[in-house]
């Protein structure tokens, strides 16, 4: 870990300049005394790190030291800042290794690419926090120490014990032998089997994890995309509504937010402009409560005890804000 940090430590003083210790802390998330140990051995090992006394002081690289990685052309390096600057260090628990990674990155690169690669990534966003209907995703967090050790059982190919609270339930222990990790619209699940049998699991309710040192009970290889798929599969037909639904265009995004899944019912939208799409609801009531939402904007086609149910809250709505004459 220590050394990781004095290259990060480095790097940043190759691509600002002069830092305070204060500084660097922030951005190595460590104490000033730890940073200003870290320039000590640096100094100790020829790197030529000085400092500058005075109020606008601090800690300076000599001109000239850096190394290059000449393999990478302008749209690689693009590739890589782009990647780097989204919602990625959420995944995983590996944001402080990928905000390292970039700074070795962009270090690396010849001068020529350096200037023009890191100004053309902070033209490009990739999943911003909010978007254009200002909402705000839900992010779900999982405790660095959890995901490190269900991130390392995974890797290794170990079994995992998981204090896991579903939904419903009494939080309990578990043994699970790990496949995978996915991460999808900001939420993380853990692909695993349990005694045989396909179980997923979502990360935010894993209360703790331990790894234990048995090899976990799975295939050598893995196709993970389409694992995910089988299950998702499955979940979505297990104990849901599917809904055929004219719907609004400008109310699209909102039909996506409530439901469990949508998908296109057809290739072309109705004559009058509206889309006609296929949603997987929880349930009859999540259903209805859901396209009541959208008044107007929208119409359940199937199934009948849908239209039933809207028709009659619809009436009953009606009813109440009558004439009073």
């Amino acid at each position: 870990m220590r050394a990781d940090r004095l290259v990060s430590l480095v790097l940043l003083l190759r691509q600002r300049g002069r830092l305070t210790a204060d500084t660097l802390a922030r951005e190595l998330e460590v104490s000033t005394r730890t940073v200003l140990r870290d320039i000590e051995a640096l100094s100790a090992a020829g790197v030529p790190v000085y400092a500058e006394r005075g109020r606008h002081g601090g800690f300076a690289l000599l001109p000239g030291f850096r190394t290059e990685l000449t393999g990478l052309n302008h749209d690689e390096a693009l590739a890589l800042l782009t990647a780097g600057s989204g919602r990625g260090e959420q995944a995983f628990g590996l944001g402080s290794a990928l905000a390292s990674a970039m700074r070795k990155v962009v270090d690396a690169l010849p001068e020529s690419h350096r200037a023009t690669a890191s100004d053309a990534a902070r033209r490009l966003l990739v999943e911003p926090e909010t978007d254009l209907l200002s909402r705000r995703p839900v992010t779900e967090t999982v405790p660095d120490t959890t995901m490190a050790v269900i991130r390392r059982a995974v890797l290794a190919g170990h079994r995992l014990r998981l204090h896991y609270a579903a939904t419903g339930q009494t939080p309990g222990w578990r043994t699970v032998d790990p496949i995978g990790l996915v991460t999808v619209r900001d939420r993380s699940y853990l692909l695993a089997t349990r005694s045989g049998a396909d179980r997923t699991y979502r990360l935010s309710r894993v209360v703790a994890a331990e790894e234990l040192p048995e090899p976990a009970q799975r295939p050598d290889r893995v196709d993970l995309d389409r694992a995910w798929r089988e299950r998702c599969a499955r979940f979505l037909s297990s104990g849901h509504i599917a809904v055929l639904v004219r719907v609004n265009p400008d109310r699209r995004e909102e039909l996506l937010t409530s439901a469990v899944a949508v998908r296109a019912a057809a290739p072309d939208a109705d004559p009058d402009g509206w889309l006609r799409l296929e949603a997987t609801f929880q349930d009859l009531r999540h259903a209805e409560w859901a396209l009541w939402q959208l008044g107007t904007d929208a119409e359940a086609l199937t199934p009948r005890s849908l239209r039933t149910a809207l028709r009659d809250r619809a009436a009953a709505m009606a009813g109440r804000y009558g004439d009073p004459s």
